[in-house]
């Protein structure tokens, strides 16, 4: 599995709990919750546990959104690049950023096998609005793998702006990649190359 897979694959291991509860869960308490939540309902989910990548998608869609700000993940993304983007570019970055991750995390749950977490206490002074929640994966006979969710409190309750997993950060994975095609084709260009890959991603679903 790939360094990105392996962050994808991690972040989709978070996102299961209703917005309301959200809304109103500590940082901590939420990740852990939403994680065994969401352990417990890919391995009951008879059509996912088939290989329906459709069905992953739709779960995908229903849960990992209301928990990751999108916005701030592609701006993390984009750099300095960001900057070059006028508001129009943004909002399609912003929904092919998003479509790309919820894709991918489909790819990622094809590999789903079942996982043990040790979820550590949260390091924080009340009041702070942006805090990591560090998770281990603990897998047998192999070293255990940190996860890190670093998070900011928003008017609808906390939310992931960045995965790291093993050292290795999800938007800062992107950043090179994503600069890169703004310098060679600019904003337009980029966004014709995310929505390419979302468009190869999409097609295997459709199959299932």
């Amino acid at each position: 599995m790939t360094a990105v897979l392996r962050i994808l694959y991690a972040c989709a291991a978070f996102t299961a709990a209703a917005a309301a509860d959200a809304k109103e869960a500590l940082p901590d308490v939420l990740v852990r919750e939403v994680t065994l939540e969401v352990v417990d309902l890919i391995a009951k989910d008879g059509e996912i546990r088939s290989g329906s990548r459709a069905r992953l998608i739709q779960l995908i869609d229903a849960k990992v959104l209301p928990h990751f700000n999108f916005a701030s993940m592609t701006a993390l993304a984009m750099g300095q690049s960001w900057n070059k983007a006028t508001p129009e570019q943004k909002k399609q970055l912003i929904e092919e950023f998003k479509t790309l991750l919820v894709r991918t995390y489909a790819s990622a749950l094809a590999a789903y096998s079942n996982q043990r977490f040790d979820f550590r206490p949260l390091r924080a002074r009340p009041g702070d609005t942006d805090v990591v929640v560090n998770v281990r994966v603990l897998q047998a006979g192999a070293q255990a793998v940190p996860i890190d969710y670093a998070m900011e409190k928003t008017a609808s309750g906390w939310k992931v702006y960045d995965v790291v997993v093993g050292g290795v950060s999800l938007v800062a994975n992107y950043r090179t990649e994503f600069n890169n095609a703004v310098r060679e084709s600019g904003v337009d260009g980029l966004i014709k190359t995310l929505g390419a890959k979302n468009r190869a991603l999409e097609a295997p679903a459709e199959k299932k």
